[in-house]
């Protein structure tokens, strides 16, 4: 347990079988008590090289989207009384070993969700990132600050922790089908920050693997766009609008 909590980090990961072996055997294991990667239908030996160092997995029946891997995370953190849930990117973009910076915000200031941030002073940024991202994730946070009333320098990144007793108020919806991509991620930031939950950023690095490995498996357009959805739905009201359903969970094989 850190700080008497006890902790789970989540790694969503899709044909990650290169990099998510790194992931799990960079992460502090006096720090997090439980490594889960949430294989998303993974074709390659993203589980077995998982397994290999330690993590356990939960394999899914089919690849969902990146938000549906997650959700997946949170319902396990929920049912298995953590106290704190924390994401990270399965494609070894992250620092598994900056962890403490978004723990320690919920630890010792109670704050109840902490995202992380390459553009703060002391964050950091670099390797084989695409342009359009580059320009993507400057444009992103500025629509989200303005949509929320609030300023943040970063919106898009998706090392994050948050206490899993936030996932029990009923006002945020992570079961609504269109959340399975990248939607819930902004989706659920941009709740957080409406419903006035205390909420903080702290500088993160976040180095991209080479093209070659594979640095990322987001669309330029498609789901990008689909990121920019949140934004109006939640910034104008209008989510009682939009198309949506209950869990829908796969049949999974559980690996401890």
């Amino acid at each position: 347990m850190y700080k008497s909590r006890k902790i789970l980090l989540i790694a969503p990961a899709f044909n990650e079988g290169g990099k998510i072996g790194e992931v799990v055997r960079r992460t502090p294991r006096d720090i997090v008590d439980v490594m889960l990667v949430i294989d998303d239908g993974s074709t390659d030996g993203t589980p077995d090289a998982a397994r290999q160092h330690g993590a356990e997995v939960i394999s899914l029946d089919r690849v969902y989207g990146v938000g549906y891997a997650i959700r997946r995370g949170f319902d396990e953190a929920r049912r298995r009384d953590f106290d704190i849930v924390v994401v990270i990117a399965g494609n070894n973009k992250d620092a598994p070993e900056e962890i403490t910076r978004l723990l320690d915000p919920i630890c010792d200031e109670d704050y109840d969700f902490v995202v992380g941030s390459r553009f703060l002073a002391s964050g950091r940024y670099g390797g084989d990132m695409p342009l359009y991202r580059k320009l993507a994730t400057r444009f992103h946070p500025l629509l989200v600050s303005l949509f929320c009333g609030k300023r943040v320098t970063e919106s898009s990144n998706g090392y994050r922790a948050m206490k899993v007793s936030v996932l029990d108020d009923a006002r945020i919806d992570l079961g609504q089908d269109w959340l399975d991509g990248y939607r819930l991620e902004v989706y659920l930031m941009m709740k957080l920050l409406k419903l006035g939950y205390r909420t903080t950023e702290v500088p993160v690095s976040k180095i991209y693997p080479s093209k070659a490995v594979g640095n990322t498996k987001m669309r330029p357009i498609v789901d990008w766009w689909n990121m920019l959805t949140p934004i109006f739905v939640i910034g104008l009201g209008i989510e009682r609008l939009v198309h949506g359903g209950r869990p829908r969970y796969a049949v999974v094989h559980e690996h401890e």
